[in-house]
């Protein structure tokens, strides 16, 4: 005999509050009956916003202010397109759209790029969050089933890492949903909501390093390619 599948309370109240604003519950993208989507800045962008009124909240500018430091510092490194790096920051926290959640959204986000084709950006729905590729660095709480964890723990040990990848790590500590800041700010932010577990000062440090990494391919800063980041750093 199969358990019942019964929806929580909390999630039923999510939906119909959705459907009240007359919001669609499916992608605009999907809605055309596409399985497979090119990824560009039109679709992304179309796929946040769309995400932003299931789940409004400051991850939407937070991932815009993402985007936008991975395009400019791509468009300094000959081996990125910046365009492709615009897209990767755009949807980094894509699984965000599903509602509230910790460590959840990553496997959400993974899921809703691999369902339209979007396997380089469904892995960095993974891996912005694992700059140390050991799921228990994590700073979230594993609000996932235990195969999820299972799936993730694997999936974060033996992903290949590129630029990419690294390039949403850095922008994604770089980056306040009010604009731009030095990193140290934003480690304190982070702090500040999630605590400081053991990885804390390892995670900083990985950070440090892939920020050096960039430094090396623009041969300069990276903070003089972000707009405001003085202004918005000591407001």
């Amino acid at each position: 005999m199969h358990a019942q599948t019964v929806m929580p309370v909390c999630l039923r109240k999510l939906l119909n509050e959705r459907r009240s604003r007359g919001v669609s519950l499916q992608s605009p993208l999907l809605k055309k009956g596409i399985n497979e989507l090119e990824l560009n800045c039109r679709t992304a962008e179309t796929e946040l916003e769309w995400a932003g009124r299931l789940n409004p909240g400051k991850w939407i500018e937070h991932s815009r202010f993402v985007a936008l430091a991975c395009k400019n510092i791509a468009a300094q490194c000959s081996d990125l397109s910046s365009d492709l790096a615009y897209c990767f920051g755009l949807l980094h926290d894509i699984g965000r759209y599903a509602g509230v959640t910790s460590e959840k959204h990553l496997i959400d986000g993974y899921r809703f790029c691999m369902e339209r084709g979007w396997e380089k950006a469904a892995q960095i729905c993974i891996s912005h969050a694992f700059m140390i590729q050991d799921i228990k660095t994590s700073i979230g709480t594993f609000d996932v089933s235990e195969s999820d964890y299972l799936f993730m723990e694997h999936f974060i040990k033996n992903a290949v890492y590129d630029d990419y990848d690294r390039l949403v790590q850095l922008c994604d500590a770089l980056a306040l949903p009010t604009g731009f800041c030095l990193l140290e700010k934003r480690f304190v932010d982070v702090a500040i909501r999630y605590g400081t577990p053991p990885a804390t000062t390892l995670r900083w440090k990985k950070i440090l390093e892939i920020e050096a990494l960039f430094e090396e391919k623009i041969n300069g800063s990276i903070y003089k390619l972000l707009p405001g980041v003085v202004e918005n750093t000591f407001r």
